[in-house]
Formats: C-alpha cells, structure tokens, sequence
C-alpha cells in the first residue's frame, strides 16, 4: 500500500486549486455500518477529536450494515447536498462511492478516506487515506497462522464483503503470505457480507466438509465472532487453528479461553480521531499526509494484558 501511495505531505490549497471550503461547520463522519463495536470505536475517536475542534460540530452516520451500500452513497449525497463542512468516510465500495464524492469534490468538501480505499477513478476526490495497512495485517494474520499449524495441510479463509478496499488488502496479503511461504491448501474463501450468523453457518458447513481442517482465518470483526462461535458449538475450539480479526470483547475472550489463536487489532479509534482532525487541519489549511498507516497488533493470550495490546483492544 505504502508503494502505491506517497507519504509526502500535500497542501489542501494545492488540491482544491486555491478554491475555498464550503463554509458550514460540521465535518459529516460516515462508516460502513453502525451495527458494529468496531465502528463505534471509530465514533469514540471522532466524537474525541470534534471535542478539540473549536467551532465544528460532529455527525456520525453509516447504514444498517456494510452491504447496504446504496444507502452509504444517499448518505454522502446528503452532506454534500447540506453543505457540510468536510466528510471523514470509510467507503463501503470501491467504485459505488465515487460519483459522490465527485460531487463533494465539486462543491469544495475536502475528504478524508478511513479503513478502505476507493478505486483509481476516486483518487482525485479525498486528500488523504487513514488506514491499516491491511496487505500487510494480513501477512501478519497469515504468519500467526503458519507459526501454529505448519506449512502443509488445509485451512479456509472466511471473508466479509467481496471487492471492499479493506477486504482486498487484507485477504489477498494473507493469501499471498500462504501461498508463498507454505503448501497450506486453501479450501475456499467464504463471505459473510459481515453478518455473524452467516459467518457462523458457513464456518459450521466448513468444519463439517473439511473434518482435516488445520485452520481458519476470520478476516473481520463479525465473521471471526461468527468463526469462533462455530467452533465451540462443535467442539473444534483449541483443536482447529483460528486466527481473527478485530478486538472486541467477544474476540477477547476467544483468545482468553483458546477458541483464538490470535486476533489482529487495528487501531480503530485512531481512525476516527485522525479523520476528523485531519479535516479540520485541512479546513485551516494546513498540509497532511497522503496516507498514514494506522496500525495493527497481533494480540494472542500471551500478551493481551500488556499495554500494547490494551491500546487498541475496545
């Protein structure tokens, strides 16, 4: 990811050709869905950051879940139509999200893109990219894996939503690491569209048809709860590789109690509160950077207590 985008700082007066912002004073924070601990992190940061931001109010908004797209997109044409200050927004689809941010882009609305990106015909439309670097959380995710089960076998990958930005980075740097680190077989990629139960049925159906089955990536927050509550409904917890992704409490405990191998953590809240400051240095502007890698911990039992790990669980 680091390849593709500069860390060089870029001046918002620079984008926007000298053109001004739109002049209300609230900066409109979109997300993926709001049925989710780990999005509500990225509201605590937000809801942090707006507090330090004299003079700009916060909204927070995303659909009912992440495969509601078509209402994250009326949702940002609805900020861009009321005329909001900036938009901090985790794209739910490469490609649906980008007619209306061309329209933001058009109305002089700086965006700041968090978590996932959106493809090269948006690029011109956000100034800066707050993320994970999630090819590399999913080399990680792909290594914790390996170091337990070997480097021969089979292992399944469940996935959330198909073609999102984060979903490609993450599960195709996992995928890379497997393929060219081991001879782990892959029995197939499953996705859940970030539905737990849907996540909980498939795993089931995979630990029935593969009963060889080494290990198991769950490569979002409600596909490794789903994941793990597979496992200890059919007794395959602890005997059956798994490695999650997220930090919420359930996957806490997972880890705690041996269903998990290890989870790996981004840094949700950071999300959130760069977002928004990064808009409100844009509004004074102020240069920021292109993209700035928000982190990811690998946390297992053995360090989930330390402060490494306290730091981004939620």
């Amino acid at each position: 990811m680091q390849k593709i985008l500069s860390a060089c700082l870029v001046s918002a007066l620079a984008l926007f050709a000298g053109a001004g912002y739109a002049a209300d004073k609230e900066i409109a924070v979109i997300v993926k869905t709001v049925n989710s601990t780990f999005w509500q992190n990225v509201q605590k940061g937000a809801t942090d950051a707006s507090k330090e931001a004299a003079g700009y109010a916060m909204t927070f908004q995303g659909p009912a879940s992440e495969s509601a797209i078509a209402d994250q997109v009326n949702m940002v044409e609805n900020a861009v139509n009321r005329k909001v200050a900036g938009i901090v927004l985790a794209p739910s689809d490469p490609d649906a999200l980008v007619p209306a941010l061309k329209k933001a882009w058009e109305a002089k609305i700086p965006v700041v893109l968090i978590d996932s990106m959106l493809s090269d015909a948006g690029k011109r439309y956000y100034q800066s990219f707050l993320a994970t670097d999630n090819e590399k959380a999913g080399e990680l995710s792909a290594k914790a894996l390996i170091d337990k089960v070997g480097k021969t076998g089979k292992i399944a990958i469940m996935s959330y939503v198909a073609g999102s930005g984060s979903e490609i980075g993450r599960v195709g740097g996992f995928t890379k690491y497997i393929k060219s680190n081991s001879q782990l077989e892959i029995v197939g990629t499953f996705y859940s569209q970030s539905q737990m139960a849907t996540a909980l049925n498939q795993t089931t159906d995979v630990l029935a048809a593969h009963p060889d089955l080494k290990g198991i990536f769950g490569a979002n927050e409600p596909t490794a709860i789903g994941m793990g509550r597979a496992l200890a409904q059919s007794g395959k917890a602890g005997r059956v590789t798994a490695v999650g992704f997220d930090g919420n409490q359930d996957l806490q405990n997972f880890v705690k109690d041996g269903t998990l191998e290890a989870i790996a953590v981004q840094g949700s809240y950071q999300m959130g509160y760069l977002g928004v400051q990064s808009i409100v240095k844009l509004l004074a502007k102020q240069p920021i950077p292109e993209f700035l890698d928000t982190g990811v911990v690998i946390v297992t039992k053995g360090n989930i207590d330390k402060p490494e790990a306290k730091n981004v669980l939620y």
